[in-house]
């Protein structure tokens, strides 16, 4: 079985080379499960109803977002419904919507996606570590294909989950930061792992943002309003390889593309 992890998709930009891209990627490399995390997708700042459909419609199975998923106050009552639009696990007791979701594919395999945050640099949520084993235990005793989205600040709270959960999930995807890392691996116990997936937006930018205004906010700290970039774009993902029959990781590799203007 082969799954597909989409890095953070950032504005129009991003989600216009996901339209390009995908349907492609899909068919080259006979990919049989497709997640993307989408928290920047509407505008490089949260998810909507509309756009998040619009990413299923191009292949997507599984959105995962992050930090910036309640910035659009209108994905709350869809988020409620949709399970496969996943918000963070770990947000506390009584938040809407799904922290995890397993999905069914066609070939009778069953694929469990959770989604995580980090907290080292991040909003205050509830501790990643302790909620996510009780989660992993419930859900293998539907599959063992679990891929892990840990949307983190902080390397070393990702390596650390990385270990912490070697051997019982299949991967762990690092997104948030928008850099793309190479230390891809299968750890010890054969789990997957790479500390940032990177992003799918524009290529010359500020983790996708316009790079004058970025510049601009370090020299004079003042309030200042961001724009997604325009221009080439980059498309990054990993591609994983899983045993069928235990949900092992047996390889995991980086493929990124650039196109348009």
């Amino acid at each position: 079985m082969r799954a597909l992890f989409i890095g953070d998709i950032v504005g129009k930009a991003g989600r216009t080379l996901l339209a390009n891209f995908l349907p492609g990627v899909i068919d080259k490399y006979k990919i049989d499960f497709v997640v993307a995390n989408g928290e920047n997708a509407a505008g490089g700042f949260g998810i909507t109803e509309k756009i998040a459909n619009e990413i299923f419609k191009y292949g997507v199975n599984v959105i995962t977002t992050g930090n910036h998923v309640w910035d659009k106050k209108e994905v709350i009552s869809f988020i409620s419904q949709q399970d496969r639009l996943l918000r963070p696990l770990n947000y506390p007791q009584g938040v809407p919507g799904f922290g995890s979701v397993i999905y069914p594919l066609q070939n009778g395999l069953k694929v469990a996606v959770i989604n995580l945050s980090g907290r080292v640099f991040m909003s205050s949520v509830d501790c990643p570590f302790t909620i996510v084993k009780p989660e992993v235990e419930r859900i293998k005793k539907i599959t063992n294909h679990i891929i892990i989205d840990m949307h983190a600040e902080a390397t070393s709270e990702k390596i650390a989950m990385g270990f912490y959960l070697d051997g019982t999930v299949t991967a762990i995807i690092g997104t948030h930061t928008h850099v793309q890392t190479a230390d891809e691996k299968i750890l010890p116990k054969n789990t997957a792992y790479i500390t940032d997936v990177g992003m799918t937006g524009p290529l010359n930018s500020v983790l996708g943002v316009r790079i004058d205004q970025v510049i601009d906010k370090f020299l004079t700290q003042m309030p200042k309003k961001f724009d997604i970039a325009k221009g080439k774009g980059i498309f990054s993902t990993v591609i994983i390889d899983i045993d069928r029959e235990n949900g092992n990781a047996k390889a995991i590799k980086r493929l990124n593309l650039t196109g348009g203007d």
